[in-house]
C-alpha cells in the first residue's frame, strides 16, 4: 500500500460511528486519497456533494435510524461507486440493495485497503470484497 494508490480520488465517507469514520478515513488518507467527510447523516452528504463530487463513496447502511439508500440511489444515478459498511447482513439488506460491494462492522483494514483499491484500478464500480 503506497500514499499514490488512491491519489486523486475523493471518498465520500457517511459514518455515524465516530471512531469508525476516523479509522475509515486514516486508511482512506494513508492510500492518497481525498477524504469528503466524514459526515453522519443523508443530509450533511448531499450539502456536501452540492459543492465537490465524489470518485467513490463509503456509506453506512444504518445512520442514527436513517436509511442511507436514497443517498445511494443519488450516487449510482452519478455514476459514484459505493460500497456499503454495516453490521447488517446481506439477506436483511432491502433486494435492491443485495450483492452490492459491503464491508461488515467492525471494518477490516485489510478488506477496506482491497475494496478501495479495486474500485480505483476499475474506475467502476468496485467488486464485493473477499472477506466481509
Amino acid at each position: 500500500m503506497t500514499r499514490s494508490d488512491l491519489s486523486g480520488r475523493r471518498v465520500l465517507i457517511v459514518e455515524d460511528r465516530y471512531l469508525i469514520a476516523t479509522e475509515v478515513a486514516d486508511t482512506v488518507a494513508d492510500l492518497g486519497g481525498e477524504v469528503l467527510g466524514p459526515v453522519s447523516s443523508v443530509q450533511a452528504a448531499a450539502e456536501l456533494l452540492r459543492q465537490t463530487r465524489a470518485d467513490l463513496a463509503l456509506l453506512d447502511v444504518n445512520l442514527d435510524g436513517e436509511m442511507v439508500f436514497p443517498l445511494a440511489e443519488e450516487l449510482e444515478r452519478g455514476g459514484t461507486p459505493i460500497v456499503f459498511l454495516t453490521g447488517y447482513n446481506e439477506e436483511t439488506l432491502p433486494a435492491a440493495w443485495r450483492g452490492r460491494p459491503r464491508l461488515v462492522k467492525p471494518v477490516d483494514p485489510v478488506a477496506l485497503r482491497d475494496v478501495l483499491l479495486r474500485a480505483r484500478a476499475s474506475g467502476a464500480r468496485p467488486a464485493a470484497p473477499d472477506r466481509v
